[in-house]
């Protein structure tokens, strides 16, 4: 029997967007002739996978339609969400719609998360099919390739038949913390499950009975149109609001580990987003989008909606003048040297790796001290992203008003 994917796509995404209503979701950010769901849609075309479901809401069904067309994905079904109410209800809804066999596994996948070497992800899970009960789940580590306080951490010990069974998670540590954890072998939590159907299941009517009534009952009543289940309103919005880490893997001590030493990233933050462009910078240089400027020289690498990305090359020596915006914030990820930061009435220095957030309003500069170019990826995020949006109030090449 082949695996079921899943695919959760109903999150918003405001974590990159504090300050804008009108901000796009995560999952179909055009980040250059390419979109998140988009690699997972294309992800699970594998020959390993059945026809996939996607869990979403009526807000995002157009788009989830037109990304399934271009795709040229056929078959699937999707199954709505009347309301929002975290990751338990729509994985546990998702499960029980009538297309899935009671024993046929599940891999549930994030929409927004960037997975590289897909073949070896696939491997592992095709390896792990048989070890799937009507009890226990599996949930994916990624190899950490740095103390990252931006997600959570898992700790395994070896059992029976050389699996890893989770005997510890530990939620976003600070770096000093997750040195430690690493030390221990541990893992970045993933947030993506492989389990079977009559697992998700049994674990709820055990663990969570009243959401799993819920549950029931929304997909019982359920619309079924053009291969889109709309579940019933009433009976959604009586379950409860809560994630599957809190509602299921805190409650029950059936918890294996696939561990994965692949590039992954679920791009959840302006510094991981600048790191993926820096990575793939390439892609995206054309000679004509090279500016120069006193204190050295920029790129423009992608501009998408509401951002702009750009590689800037500071020279030794060379100075920023002192400004700010008013119509965007930006973010800094330095790749090369140590550059002088200013930021209203703060002074630092910062090295390569160190990720630096401009609010909206602040003044701010960039100072080469080193003898070496400093080379810093950049985000601008904003309604204005031109020139015009500079308001200088110091500049040794003499070009303040």
């Amino acid at each position: 029997m082949k695996i079921r994917p899943v695919i959760l796509c109903g999150g918003a995404g405001t974590r990159l967007w504090p300050n804008s209503k009108n901000h796009q979701a995560k999952q179909f950010i055009d980040f250059g002739n390419w979109t998140l769901l988009g690699k997972t849609l294309d992800r699970v075309k594998s020959s390993t996978f059945d026809a996939p479901i996607i869990s979403t809401n009526l807000k995002y069904l157009k788009e989830v339609k037109k990304h399934l067309k271009k795709h040229k994905i056929s078959r699937y079904k999707i199954v709505l969400e009347p309301a929002k109410r975290n990751t338990a209800p729509a994985i546990l809804a998702s499960a029980l719609i009538k297309d899935i066999p009671n024993e046929q596994p599940l891999m549930f996948f994030a929409a927004d998360h960037l997975i590289e070497k897909a073949s070896i992800f696939n491997k592992a899970i095709n390896k792990n099919k048989t070890n799937l009960t009507d009890q226990n789940i599996f949930i994916f580590g990624i190899k950490p390739t740095s103390p990252s306080s931006e997600y959570g951490y898992f700790l395994t010990k070896k059992a029976k038949g050389n699996i890893n069974k989770v005997t510890k998670f530990i939620e976003k540590p600070k770096e000093a913390k997750a040195k430690q954890v690493i030390k221990q072998n541990g893992y970045w939590n993933s947030g993506m499950f492989f389990l079977r159907k009559d697992s998700i299941i049994n674990n709820f009517k055990k663990y969570q009975p009243t959401i799993y009534k819920n549950c029931l009952n929304a997909v019982s009543k359920a619309k079924l149109k053009d291969n889109t289940y709309y579940l019933n309103k009433a009976s959604f919005e009586k379950a409860t609001a809560k994630s599957f880490d809190y509602a299921i893997l805190e409650k029950t001590k059936q918890i294996n580990a696939i561990k994965l030493d692949i590039p992954w990233s679920d791009l959840g933050s302006w510094k991981e987003i600048l790191k993926m462009y820096d990575k793939n910078k390439n892609k995206y240089y054309k000679k004509k989008n090279v500016y120069y400027r006193p204190w050295g020289r920029y790129v423009n690498l992608f501009e998408g909606k509401g951002f702009l990305i750009k590689e800037l090359f500071v020279k030794p020596n060379g100075i920023l003048s002192l400004q700010k915006h008013h119509h965007r914030s930006e973010h800094w990820f330095v790749t090369q040297g140590t550059p002088k930061i200013t930021l209203n009435k703060d002074s630092f220095s910062r090295k390569k790796n160190d990720h630096i957030f401009i609010p909206l309003e602040a003044i701010h500069r960039i100072e080469n001290k080193d003898t070496k170019p400093v080379k810093i990826i950049e985000a601008q995020v904003g309604s204005i992203l031109k020139e015009s949006d500079i308001v200088r109030f110091q500049d040794v090449y003499g070009r303040t008003k």
